[in-house]
């Protein structure tokens, strides 16, 4: 089925709105188009056992067990109703086809429910267009046999993108393109291709933000392409009710288990609490906060050191590493055959977040336990909602032995084509030609790397896992102060404070007023008359540390020729030149000091109990090629051909 086909069904399905227009405010249309493409879906499904599944339930056999095995499905509909005939009955049809759904089984009912169906029934046939809608759905031809799964999948999309430009929501929230999908699951489950085609395997798909269903959809038939005997569980958790209830109704209609897909927050309300998968992807919301669940993760992190947000949490206004130590959680032990992860960031997740935070901190986790196989570089403009660079994360915890503390980086920023008609922000897809070039490219990634005369060499690097590593070092240099009284200071005296806890700080200000004007080289030369000064005014000279701290912040002046200032007998740093350097995890810092630091300011040292470990992965910088800028004479030469040009459309207009 062509992509035009499918787009003249969301077409006529979407044509809709043109009823509605009026009694429904432009962001409901969805609400009311979406459960009826689903219901009259699952009515195209039944249509060929139809009339068995009646007459079995009004043979008085109501047992779910034989209603499902002669519908040949995991759902049937016990009634002889259709679209079609409860259209013929204009005015009964708000009732028949509230019958009519009511008469499934309690899967689709819930599929049904999770649209508010019914009050939508009531709805439509307030505004008297129950009749009208209901005899549009029932002229759709979705049967399986013309409209396939892969292809209902796109008209379900389709439908919703336009709901949610509707809605002015993110369309690319609920579903992800396909051909990306197709070249995630590749990536995902291509070194397995050799197991997957034992007898009797079984592999368990896992999608933590499943939308759709898309994703776990491409899974199953690419483990099925190696081995149509294989048995594939799909489980997914999806937040949006509309994308959950398409997604369990499309894995009904393939005969997959409807419930094991959770309605509701994968973190907050996990529903495959105890299990563990063979393959996980997901493409989470891009840079979307979490702070709605913030006191629950945050309890989980301090009540379970070792649970799965071990290693730290994001910052609040992005949720995307939250997704990927979910997933990382439910992967199989190795001696039960381990797991395999792929699932789409932005760039974000690579580099954000310095030493010690909670970004770092996971990259780190992620890193030294050897589960990061790789990162692919996409091409931009890829997705529905947003035209930013995205990136595959591939993690396992079963590497291969040449692979065991290597981290592939592969660049597929060039493998797209144009696409004929923008969507949205997506103005790009991948190929099937490009499809296959990366998916080779990617399983022969270690020798590509190690050959420098390959012709795709530039487009794979191999670093070990500690390479991304590094240590953010403080590196320090002395305070040196002279000490001056100025209008400046005298005034600042006055407003301390902090002056005023020990001594009348106006008071201080005028016994040291005779002094205006005065440099001492020395704090002990400075105060030493500022204490006679005192004397003389007759007060008491405070001695308490905190007022000596905050006099001399206020009288002492940075000079690179001043006195090096010392407290509790060690060298105090000047924070104003402060400095931070970040070192390779493998390089000796003593020896970074040395040949960095000190030939520009001898006097530097580090402070170690500063040092933090930190990981970023910049897969941009190592594949930046450099451009050199175009010569002088080539901009000349360039700038008086327009000169000329200019010159020559004048004179036309002068002539």
């Amino acid at each position: 089925m062509d992509l035009g086909k499918h787009s003249q069904l969301s077409n006529h399905a979407w044509a809709v709105a043109d009823l509605l227009r009026g009694d429904f405010k432009r962001h409901e249309y969805g609400e009311v188009i979406l459960p009826f493409t689903v219901l009259r879906r699952l009515e195209c499904v039944l249509e060929p056992t139809r009339d068995q599944v009646a007459d079995l339930f009004e043979s008085g056999d109501d047992r779910d067990f034989f209603l499902r095995r002669v519908a040949g499905h995991r759902f049937y509909n016990t009634s002889r109703y259709t679209l079609k005939k409860i259209a013929a009955d204009p005015k009964h049809t708000a009732a028949n086809l509230l019958k009519y759904v009511a008469a499934f089984s309690e899967n689709a009912r819930q599929v049904l429910e999770k649209y508010d169906f019914a009050q939508q029934v009531r709805r439509l046939a307030e505004a008297d267009l129950v009749y009208q809608v209901t005899s549009k759905f029932a002229d759709l031809d979705l049967r399986p046999e013309v409209v396939p799964n892969q292809a209902m999948g796109y008209v379900f999309e389709d439908l919703i993108r336009r709901f949610a430009e509707a809605s002015n929501e993110t369309a690319g929230e609920h579903f992800t393109p396909r051909e990306v999908i197709e070249l995630m699951v590749n990536l995902l489950i291509a070194p397995d291709e050799d197991l997957l085609r034992d007898s009797g395997v079984g592999r368990s798909v896992y999608d933590p933000a499943c939308g759709t269903g898309g994703m776990l959809s491409a899974a199953a038939e690419h483990i099925l392409s190696f081995n149509p005997g294989a048995t594939v569980g799909l489980y997914g958790q999806e937040l949006n009710p509309e994308s959950w209830a398409i997604c369990r109704s499309d894995l009904m209609i393939k005969d997959q288990t409807p419930d094991n897909i959770a309605f509701g927050n994968s973190f907050t309300d996990d529903g495959h609490p105890r299990e563990k998968f063979n393959y996980m992807l997901a493409n989470p919301p891009f840079g979307v906060e979490w702070k709605k669940i913030k006191d629950k993760i945050e309890r989980e992190y301090k009540s379970d050191p070792g649970g799965k947000f071990q290693a730290g949490l994001p910052r609040i206004n992005d949720g995307s590493f939250l997704f990927l130590q979910h997933m990382i959680s439910k992967m199989k032990p190795v001696a039960l055959g381990g797991s395999r992860i792929a699932i789409v960031f932005n760039g974000s997740p690579l580099f954000t977040g310095g030493a010690g935070s909670g970004e770092s901190e996971i990259r780190r986790w992620i890193l030294e336990n050897d589960w990061l196989e790789a990162i692919v570089a996409l091409p931009d403009q890829l997705f529905y909602n947003t035209g930013i660079s995205t990136y595959f994360w591939i993690l396992t915890n079963r590497k291969s032995p040449d692979h065991r503390g290597k981290v592939i980086l592969l660049d597929a920023r060039d493998y797209w084509e144009k696409m004929r008609k923008s969507l949205g922000d997506k103005r790009k897809k991948i190929g099937e030609k490009h499809i296959k070039e990366i998916t080779s490219l990617y399983g022969e990634a270690l020798d590509v790397a190690a050959n420098p005369d390959h012709p795709l060499h530039s487009k794979v690097k191999v670093f070990r896992n500690e390479d991304f590593g590094y240590r953010r070092i403080t590196v320090e240099r002395p305070l040196k102060l002279r000490f001056e009284i100025t209008e400046e200071t005298l005034d600042e005296i006055r407003k301390s404070s902090k002056i005023e806890a020990h001594i009348d700080a106006s008071k201080l200000a005028d016994a040291l007023q005779p002094l205006l004007g005065t440099t001492w080289a020395t704090k002990r030369e400075a105060f030493d008359a500022f204490h006679e000064a005192v004397v003389v005014a007759g007060m008491l000279w405070p001695s308490k540390a905190p007022f000596l701290a905050t006099l001399r912040d206020i009288v002492g002046v940075r000079d690179p020729q001043g006195e090096v200032q010392y407290k509790k007998d060690e060298v105090e740093p000047d924070t104003e030149l402060r400095d931070y350097e970040n070192v390779p995890l493998d390089e000796d810092i003593e020896g970074y000091l040395k040949r960095e630091v000190l030939p520009y300011v001898p006097d530097a040292w580090i402070d170690q109990d500063k040092t933090k470990i930190g990981y970023e992965i910049p897969v941009t910088r190592h594949f930046y090629i450099y451009t050199p800028p175009r010569s002088l004479a080539e901009i000349d030469a360039e700038l008086k051909d327009v000169e000329d040009e200019i010159r020559a459309l004048f004179s036309e207009v002068t002539s």
